[in-house]
């Protein structure tokens, strides 16, 4: 075989670190955005935070002119050659449309504190052991009663059974059954109420008993809660009536006796967990007749380069100062990746806030269908990157605090050739459901032919499939009595 040499051309994408680092912080949620901007902090010298008195920051909202808004030009999110001019004037160049710095920065050790320590409430087995100190029980019955709080769930359930806990105990320990059972009995008047019960026809009954006798209704509530609980369950109001032999009115007062109650009385007990916390990174407001995004004060960090590290660098051009010219290069990266990172949400969420203003205007009814591919060809970006941006980024609205993504949702044809989103469905059905007539709830084929009569086509299982996804019960789980 005869060997040449020959010139090939092709086109490969290669992902810089820099263009890694972007696309990296694009996807980080607010919370793991301060970790990440923490982490930059203590590894980088070259890099600080600015104080509000050293940078004047303008308004990160849209202009006066909605057309100004909407078709500013931004460029891609992809890092860009710094210049030398940044060494010097960096801070005052990059932050002209910069905020103010989130009030939980690291120099606010205290508020930092204050947010996530652990909360001083104590557990369900703290608050039982508590009580049980006061009382004057032997060292036998200390060790039994121990026992059992050890065996009650967060919810304040009894999981095992007596005789289960029984063969846990030392075999030189012999106890009669009635002991355990006693023991038993004493944590069952321990606060909280119901406490310490094996199943929830329990809970209901130890809770009813706590009340007084002569409450109305009261006896009419223990019978149901000790041998007719899965009928009123199953809302099967006529069964009820019969067994019990009682009228509407008390049956209706029973039961609102019975769901004053609490069926997890340990709940109150458990931690309070810290990762629910949200940060909105956009707000929307309402300006001279325009809904206009612009960017959280609390959620952008205002960063600089330090003044006096970029001072010796700039003094000092010899191999001694390589190291400080790499933290340099780093600094200055990460903070137009930070720039550019709100930059890019405040552009997707002011497409967002001009395709759904008639959500912001009459909530979710009003939702039209809208997907990502529609907001990436308006701003140029690829449909990866709006999935990316509205990932864990959240809106703060007059209406409540919306995740991006809740503006996205697929449609539904209607009669007019038109589409209807479903979130608008959704909507449509808690209204119905609100409205109904409690004794005659609406089933899903009636839901389905309403909307139908608006000229919304949709089928009842996709009906059944909404009404589930809002925790809404079947028809017959819904009607009173």
């Amino acid at each position: 075989m005869k060997q040449s040499l020959q010139l090939r051309l092709s086109q490969h994408l290669a992902l810089t670190p820099q263009l890694q680092q972007s696309i990296r912080l694009l996807q980080l949620s607010s919370i793991e955005l301060n970790q990440e901007l923490e982490l930059m902090l203590q590894e980088n010298p070259l890099l600080e935070r600015g104080a509000e008195e050293d940078v004047v920051v303008p308004s990160h909202s849209a202009s006066d002119s909605h057309e100004a808004a909407v078709q500013e030009e931004h460029a891609p999110v992809e890092p860009m050659e710094p210049t030398d001019a940044a060494e010097t004037d960096f801070s005052s160049m990059e932050s002209e449309r910069w905020e103010k710095i989130s009030s939980s920065s690291a120099n606010s050790d205290a508020d930092n504190d204050f947010m996530f320590q652990e909360p001083g409430t104590p557990t369900l087995r703290e608050h039982l052991l508590e009580q049980l100190r006061l009382l004057p029980l032997s060292d036998r019955d200390q060790i039994l009663v121990a026992l059992l709080v050890d065996a009650i769930n967060e919810d304040g359930y009894l999981e095992q059974s007596l005789d289960e806990l029984a063969a846990m105990l030392p075999l030189d320990q012999e106890i009669d059954p009635m002991e355990l059972q006693t023991a038993l009995k004493l944590v069952q008047h321990l606060d909280p109420l119901g406490v310490g019960a094996r199943n929830l026809a329990e809970c209901l009954e130890l809770q009813l008993l706590s009340q007084p006798s002569d409450i109305p209704y009261r006896d009419l509530a223990l019978a149901i809660v000790r041998d007719h609980l899965p009928l009123l369950a199953a809302r099967d109001y006529v069964r009820l009536k019969k067994v019990l032999r009682c009228d509407d009115t008390a049956l209706r007062e029973a039961q609102s006796l019975i769901t004053r109650l609490d069926p997890r009385p340990g709940a109150g007990f458990s931690r309070i967990e810290t990762d629910h916390y949200v940060q909105p990174e956009v707000t929307v407001k309402k300006v001279k007749g325009l809904w206009l995004a612009s960017l959280n004060n609390e959620a952008v960090p205002k960063l600089r380069i330090n003044r006096l590290y970029a001072d010796i660098l700039k003094r000092n051009r010899d191999s001694s100062s390589q190291y400080l010219t790499s933290q340099m290069q780093e600094a200055k990266w990460f903070i137009k990746n930070i720039e550019q990172r709100f930059a890019t949400i405040l552009r997707v969420s002011q497409a967002i806030v001009d395709r759904q203003r008639n959500f912001f205007e009459h909530g979710d009814v009003a939702m039209r269908p809208l997907v990502l591919r529609e907001i990436a060809d308006e701003l140029g970006l690829h449909e990866s990157t709006i999935s990316r941006v509205t990932t864990r980024k959240y809106m703060l609205t007059p209406r409540g605090v919306y995740e991006l993504k809740y503006f996205f949702g697929s449609h539904v044809a209607t009669d007019s050739g038109g589409a209807c989103s479903a979130t608008a469905i959704r909507a449509l059905i808690k209204q119905l459901v609100a409205a109904e007539q409690p004794r005659k709830p609406l089933s899903d084929s009636q839901i389905t032919d309403i909307l139908g009569q608006q000229g919304i086509v949709v089928a009842r299982r996709t009906i059944a499939k909404y009404r589930e996804s809002l925790q809404i019960p079947a028809a017959n789980q819904r009607k009173t009595i």
